[in-house]
């Protein structure tokens, strides 16, 4: 409108008679242009105070709904306004008030960042502090105060002049952020220290989080994840490939190998599933229980080769108590044990089956021999047996039940209880008995070959000397026939020819017969003799042995006939053997022959005997003459074979042999054997 009015005004200033009218016209103008001016901007004003109005009663309406307060720090005053809230009492306070209002911990933080603001190198702050929220003087109610701050100025000046906070109470907030973070932390150091692996998954199957124990049971690289298993999808890993619909995850628990071989995981796990659900049946996460159960199952494996061993092990134990009893009762043996105690000893069969037991006060009476040093220390046993006891000797019956006194070896070691005091001893009670007897035998057996070697020396002296004697005769007197002339001589020479000969025969049939005992070539063939007629014809020739006229030759035959089953060759061999004895011992007197019917043990047989009247025999070795080499005398003629050769065929005839004697009277040899008469 101005612009219209100022073209057609500049066209007519240069007439006199309109300028006038144009001031009146452009004061007028002017004056309406103001007008609306003022018109524009008041409404303009009045909207803006409008609007203002309204923002203030809403944030008047938002700061009644809210906790916050609003505080005025004056800085030139030094004191503090509450603008709007119920923090401070009505005329605010000091700053030195407020001062003690900030825990003594915050202070300094707290008026370093008024102190930034109030150097104008900060417009606006915000920090937190305690605040204690009591002002009646009692004991400090401390809260957390959460402040925002900005700072007012005067137009034109630097420095601030106020310092407009707005406080917000967040004790509450805290607490409840403290309660929610201390549960969390118990539920992490539950999830974290339990005691079996755990960890959790989203419902595609990825890993969210994994406790300590399932860290070390999956070999994680470190306490933060794990490069591996972070990459990989866990329906996509066995065994939840195998065992899960992840279109339908259920609970799921199993027990299986799992193995990995990028973490160098071979375990048996025992695994347990477990979805987890919202309150509208929403899956939120999967729960994973695991436990490393590889030690337990090498327990379980090593506890059943464990209890089979122990059954193999008792097995073999039984067997071996079988045959350590077997052998122990094969040789007599028993094992025994002194319980001082207890005071007893105890006696087993084997090694658990008491067999008897006495108090050890019995102990030293079941030895023979009392006077013994071992039976002597029994009387004290805890120093008898403080040591290991080897000993030999004779026990009654009371311990081996038999009938007689045996012998005893007997070992033992002591046995100490775990503070090492003597608590008894352990050992072997054995019945040599028979070893005795054996070595006894032995000892006998051993002097005997001892003898037999002596007479075996002087048997091959005398096997010369016996075997040159009449030889030399022979020989000697051979020579001399053919030189002789007269028929009395010749004759008297061919009979001592014949007699050294005859004595040469003999001793070749004493080596013969030996020969044949040594190689059990003796053999006793019976058949049916007439005793008594065979026993005539044998005191025929056996009377011509005897040629000292001092000697009688008598004959006891009872019966007229007697037959019998004998093989009577042998018989008259044994009788042989007898009178060529007797001759041999006997200077005057008579050597009788004779037999007769007598029954032994209860079993019928013939009684053969010879009896002289010639040295006789001594006591100590009447024993002996049946024995191999043994003679009397070394200067009587002879090899000592006989009696042993017919000892050996009376045994085996199944006889007796036997010689009763009288030294300076004579003697008696008989032999009995068992027959068969012939009835009829």
């Amino acid at each position: 409108m101005t612009t219209l009015l100022y073209i057609p005004l500049l066209n007519a200033i240069g007439s006199p008679d309109v300028f006038p009218v144009l001031v009146t016209l452009l004061i007028i103008v002017v004056f309406a242009a103001v007008l609306v001016s003022n018109r524009i901007v008041y409404r303009r004003v009045r909207k803006r105070m409008q609007d203002a109005d309204a923002t203030g009663a809403l944030m008047q309406q938002a700061l009644k709904d809210s906790t916050n307060n609003v505080v005025r720090f004056d800085l030139r005053e030094s004191h503090v306004y509450q603008l709007y809230g119920k923090l401070f009492p009505e005329g605010g306070v000091s700053k030195e008030e407020w001062k003690r209002h900030v825990h003594p911990d915050d202070l300094e933080t707290t008026l370093r960042h008024f102190r930034e603001m109030m150097a104008g190198n900060v417009e606006r702050d915000e920090f937190f502090y305690r605040w204690n929220f009591d002002f009646s003087g009692g004991s400090p109610r401390w809260g957390y105060m959460h402040n925002v701050s900005v700072v007012e100025r005067l137009p034109g000046v630097r420095r601030p002049t106020s310092i407009i906070s707005t406080l917000r109470d967040e004790t509450e907030m805290r607490r409840q952020e403290q309660e929610e973070s201390e549960l969390t932390g118990k539920y992490k150091l539950i999830f974290e220290n339990s005691i079996i692996g755990q960890s959790f998954y989203t419902p595609d199957g990825w890993l969210l989080d994994a406790n300590k124990i399932m860290r070390e049971i999956c070999h994680f690289d470190s306490d933060d994840g794990d490069a591996f298993f972070s990459q990989a999808n866990l329906f996509e890993m066995s065994p939840f490939r195998e065992c899960v619909d992840r279109t339908n995850i259920e609970e799921l628990w199993i027990c299986a190998e799992s193995v990995v071989p990028e973490r160098k995981m071979r375990d048996f796990l025992e695994i347990r599933l477990h979805p987890i659900y919202d309150d509208q049946g929403k899956l939120i996460y999967l729960a994973i229980a695991a436990r490393n159960i590889s030690e337990e199952r090498d327990m379980y494996l090593q506890a059943r080769l464990n209890d089979r061993q122990i059954i193999a092990a008792n097995a073999q134990i039984q067997r071996l108590e079988q045959e350590l009893r077997y052998m122990m009762e094969s040789c007599d043996m028993q094992s025994w044990r002194i319980s001082l105690q207890r005071n007893i000893i105890e006696f087993y069969q084997g090694l658990s089956v008491i067999t008897h037991s006495f108090p050890l006060e019995q102990l030293s009476q079941i030895f023979v021999n009392q006077d013994d040093g071992f039976v002597r220390d029994l009387e004290h046993p805890s120093a008898a047996i403080d040591h290991p006891l080897f000993y030999i000797g004779q026990v009654h019956p009371m311990v081996s039940g038999k009938a007689e006194a045996q012998w005893v070896q007997i070992n033992s070691i002591p046995e100490y209880d775990e503070h090492g005091r003597l608590k008894g001893s352990f050992g072997v009670w054995r019945n040599i008995t028979g070893m005795m007897r054996k070595q006894e035998q032995l000892k006998r057996e051993t002097e005997r070959a001892n003898d037999s070697g002596r007479l075996k020396s002087v048997f091959l002296a005398n096997m010369t000397h016996e075997i040159r004697t009449p030889l030399n005769a022979i020989v000697g007197f051979s020579d001399l026939l053919q030189m002789i002339e007269a028929p009395e001589e010749r004759r008297e020479m061919i009979r001592v020819i014949h007699n050294n000969c005859d004595m040469l025969l003999r001793l070749i049939n004493d080596m013969l017969v030996l020969s044949n005992v040594d190689s059990n070539a003796v053999q006793i063939v019976t058949r049916e003799v007439d005793f008594a007629r065979e026993f005539d014809n044998s005191c025929v020739s056996l009377a011509k042995r005897i040629e000292s006229p001092a000697v009688e030759f008598r004959k006891d035959n009872p019966y007229a006939s007697l037959r019998l089953h004998v093989d009577y060759g042998r018989i008259q061999q044994v009788l042989t053997n007898f009178v060529t004895n007797a001759v041999k011992y006997t200077q005057q007197g008579h050597i009788t022959v004779g037999y007769r019917m007598e029954e032994c043990n209860a079993r019928q047989g013939i009684r053969v005997y010879c009896e002289d009247t010639g040295t006789g025999i001594p006591a100590d070795q009447r024993e002996r003459i049946f024995e191999r080499f043994v003679k009397l005398n070394d200067y009587v003629q002879g090899t000592g074979l006989g009696l042993s050769i017919c000892k050996i065929i009376i045994e085996k005839c199944g006889g007796v042999i036997s010689v009763d004697s009288e030294e300076g009277k004579g003697s008696t040899f008989w032999f009995w054997i068992p027959v068969q008469p012939v009835e009829g």
